[in-house]
């Protein structure tokens, strides 16, 4: 599994220091409509966004830096920490350096390529019947088609899940910024057949989570170290194991493979649930079972999602979203 790292590095500075920063960068920067918020893009291609915000009680400023574009290395994680170090060093005039900062949040990435822009469309359709899940609300992004992504926000846990069509995403943020024709193509044909995951810790309690250093380059080095294990705690809560199928061969599967007849006869009541309920949580409540965990648990001994496609949906039959994970 390849994944990147995103950080959120913020400054909090009164306004006179503030100032004189935005007036120095002010050639730069490209206000973001209705967000009170100023972009500078100058060191995109490095990998880097600074983004600055002049609230009436904070002046805050951001650091956006993406890991896979400042070092080709992930394991190298101490050369990213002195890139990252020099950039944002030379970006302030040697005003601020690294230390100065604090992680604020983390987005850990990963593209799936399930191979065409159908497969994609036909993973989303069943994703998100999942719909509602223990801890996390379904969301909508404006950024998003919501046709073409399956959105969840925790609802206390500051994290953020996000699983988009990458060529609809991309191709619209480039129709929106009146990109040509060309650059059209081609960024569909980068993008075409990917689904695209986000796992987002949105604050610094969040991080603190997963991470128990202080200082911005020892969480840099465990974030970097802890990836693949941050990114799957909240993925396996959200997306249950298994290919996915139709009602009815969903049925079929789970009275051949199950031979307890206590576990069979609850698998199927979730089975059941699921669509009526429109919600994998409200389905696992409304089965007012103790062990809940254990009937999850055995659809994935058995390599079946307990979200089934529906009806309307051409696809019969999709594999496992983990087995690409491999």
């Amino acid at each position: 599994m390849i994944l990147n790292q995103t950080f959120e590095l913020s400054l909090i500075l009164d306004t006179d220091p503030f100032h004189k920063i935005f007036t120095t960068k002010a050639s730069y920067l490209k206000e973001v409509e209705l967000d009170g918020e100023y972009i500078d893009p100058s060191l995109a291609e490095k990998g880097i966004t600074v983004v600055y915000r002049a609230s009436k009680y904070k002046k805050r400023i951001r650091v956006l830096a993406n890991a896979g574009m400042i070092v080709n290395d992930y394991s190298n994680t101490d050369k990213l920490i002195r890139k990252l170090d020099k950039r944002i060093s030379e970006y302030f005039n040697h005003r601020y350096t690294l230390d100065d900062f604090t992680m604020s949040g983390v987005t850990l990435t990963v593209d799936i390529d399930v191979d065409s822009r159908e497969k994609v469309s036909d993973y989303l359709k069943v994703l998100q019947r999942i719909g509602k899940v223990k801890g996390f609300s379904p969301v909508d992004y404006d950024c998003f088609d919501s046709k073409a992504s399956f959105c969840l926000s925790g609802n206390s846990n500051d994290i953020d899940f996000l699983l988009y069509d990458l060529e609809a995403a991309t191709v619209g943020q480039l129709r929106n910024a009146d990109a040509g024709r060309k650059q059209l193509q081609s960024a569909s044909m980068q993008a075409k057949g990917i689904l695209r995951a986000e796992v987002k810790l949105t604050k610094p309690k969040a991080v603190r989570e997963y991470v128990d250093a202080t200082d911005v380059a020892s969480q840099i080095t465990k974030v970097m170290k802890n990836s693949t294990e941050i990114f799957m705690d909240t993925f396996a809560r959200i997306i249950p194991f298994g290919d996915f199928h139709k009602m009815d061969a969903a049925v079929e599967i789970v009275r051949s493979e199950v031979k307890d007849i206590t576990m069979r006869r609850k698998m199927l009541r979730l089975l059941a649930l699921i669509p009526d309920k429109k919600s994998l949580h409200l389905a696992q409540k409304a089965m007012n079972c103790r062990d809940v965990e254990k009937v999850m648990e055995t659809f994935s001994r058995i390599d079946l999602s307990p979200v089934t496609i529906s009806k309307r949906h051409e696809a019969k039959h999709l594999e496992n979203l983990y087995s690409f994970f491999l």
